[in-house]
């Protein structure tokens, strides 16, 4: 994965004129890497998170996924990148109340274009929701699941259509420190299992530092932390 020159800029309102959130940033990440980025709240992770994970486009500036310059792509083609070869975990859930764990970890895979894939993906969700403790929480609905359990499956469904790249926004800004522990933990023992590229921004520096490496996004910039 590979971001280069990237700026984001928007307009600040009340006449104000626009302000450079992220001001040429350059960034390469190998492929099954682990890299945490922090920074003062309201430096602009979020906002670099969501350009590499094409919820945004950034104003001007190129990514790089598996060699592929995303910034060429339309809306449709995008879309498709982010459910095959991207993964998101973000502070908040976002599971569906409604479905049961498993059906949960399924939904990325409906919207899937390879056959194959989709038709092991059950025996897959099965196979992690074991790997991360869930085997009895597996036909469980969200509201009867701990706030660790629920970050869990948020963490299977993530992975479930085996994508190169897993972004974690705050993965665990919601939990106690027990649980927050445990989810940092699994997060990085997926990373070397699955050979997933992990990229977490956190305001936690001790989930930090168990990355591989550590940037601090600072004024739009972003450095290595020493």
């Amino acid at each position: 994965m590979r971001v280069s020159n990237v700026t984001q800029r928007y307009d600040s309102g009340a006449g104000a004129g626009p302000v450079d959130v992220l001001k040429g940033v350059s960034l390469e990440v190998k492929r099954g890497e682990s890299l945490a980025i922090i920074g003062p709240s309201g430096s602009g992770k979020s906002t670099l998170l969501n350009v590499i994970g094409t919820l945004d486009r950034a104003t001007s500036g190129e990514v790089f996924l598996g060699g592929q310059d995303l910034s060429q792509l339309d809306d449709n083609q995008l879309a498709s990148v982010r459910n095959q070869q991207i993964g998101f975990v973000f502070q908040a859930h976002f599971l569906l109340p409604q479905c049961s764990v498993m059906e949960n970890v399924l939904v990325p895979t409906l919207a899937g274009e390879d056959g194959a894939l989709r038709a092991g993906a059950p025996e897959r969700a099965e196979r992690l929701l074991k790997r991360v403790g869930l085997a009895e929480r597996m036909t469980h609905r969200p509201g009867q699941l701990s706030g660790g359990e629920r970050q869990r499956v948020a963490v299977v469904r993530a992975l479930i259509n085996q994508p190169q790249l897993l972004l974690a926004d705050e993965p665990t800004g919601a939990l106690d420190r027990a649980s927050a522990e445990q989810l940092a933990q699994l997060l990085l023992e997926l990373n070397r299992e699955e050979g997933v590229t992990l990229i977490v921004v956190t305001h936690a520096l001790d989930l930090a530092h168990k990355m591989g490496r550590v940037l601090e996004l600072k004024d739009g910039t972003l450095a290595p932390v020493k």
